[in-house]
């Protein structure tokens, strides 16, 4: 049916669709946010009263790492709440603790989000692009190497973007996010905490970024050339399934609508699928 409509009837089908999943309280943010941040704090007293063996916290810590992203991009797209509501408090609250276990602050993930929104492959304004690589195993080797000294960090692309939009007071908080973390570190070497502060934090942040990275940047915009509305991401298969890819197999679902939750973007693309094949999106495997 989809083929005999117009652009316009297209249009409005799409929107139809796409407002049911809006609206909706999804309790799962808060208390996958929440939830996650405070089983990763508890690893630390689980750890140094020799109750919880660090052979296994510093799995559980790396899981803590990856799973904390989501919430807060969540919140970004005011999911919990957005300004103006009762519950805004909570979406902000989520925002900032969620991220803790990556040590990255909550609004320079808002600003730069949002910029990767308005310019999504964009060579010079999406912050994002800087996980453009080859294939997979040279998306994962580029997210260790630009950690290293001279590369210009783990995500090289936000202090330029966030100059570039006058954004300075963020670059503020990431500053002081991570002299705090380094502080934190060297004050647990010190006090003989250094395997300890090595397994349940900084090793954990650096797999949990380059697993982020390659599941929330490069695979879903992979080659990250297209810039169109219904090209700009794609919709792709996982072989590790669509909860360890952290839903991104329906990455091109939130560019579209980012107001559906996260959670809700695998129904909203079975009903919407003959008109986003209408529209020319990109489909590589059989995502169902």
């Amino acid at each position: 049916m989809s083929d005999t409509m117009t652009d316009a009837e297209l249009r409005k089908q799409e929107r139809l669709i796409a407002r049911k999943y809006a609206d909706r309280f999804p309790w799962e943010v808060p208390t996958w946010g929440l939830g996650n941040m405070l089983i990763w704090v508890s690893l630390w007293p689980l750890v140094f009263m020799d109750i919880l063996p660090l052979w296994i916290a510093f799995p559980i810590a790396c899981v803590n790492v990856m799973a904390c992203f989501l919430p807060a991009h969540e919140a970004v797209h005011g999911m919990i709440a957005r300004p103006g509501e009762k519950l805004r408090w909570l979406n902000e609250l989520v925002g900032h603790l969620s991220l803790l276990p990556m040590a990255m602050p909550y609004r320079l993930q808002k600003v730069t989000h949002m910029e990767h929104h308005k310019h999504v492959n964009h060579p010079e304004n999406d912050p994002d692009i800087t996980t453009q690589s080859k294939g997979p195993l040279d998306a994962i080797w580029q997210s260790f190497v630009q950690r290293q000294r001279g590369k210009g960090g783990a995500m090289r692309g936000y202090g330029y973007i966030l100059e570039k939009v006058g954004r300075n007071d963020v670059l503020v908080d990431g500053a002081l996010y991570q002299l705090s973390f380094f502080g934190i570190l060297f004050a647990l070497a010190w006090n003989d905490y250094a395997i300890e502060a090595a397994l349940l934090w900084w090793a954990p942040r650096h797999i949990g970024i380059a697993y982020i990275q390659f599941f929330f940047s490069w695979a879903p915009h992979h080659p990250a050339h297209e810039r169109g509305r219904y090209t700009n991401a794609k919709f792709w298969t996982s072989r590790v399934g669509n909860i360890a890819s952290m839903g991104m197999q329906y990455h091109l679902i939130h560019h579209l609508h980012p107001f559906i939750p996260l959670t809700d973007t695998p129904k909203a693309y079975r009903e919407l699928k003959p008109i986003l094949e209408a529209r020319g999106c990109r489909f590589e495997g059989d995502l169902r």
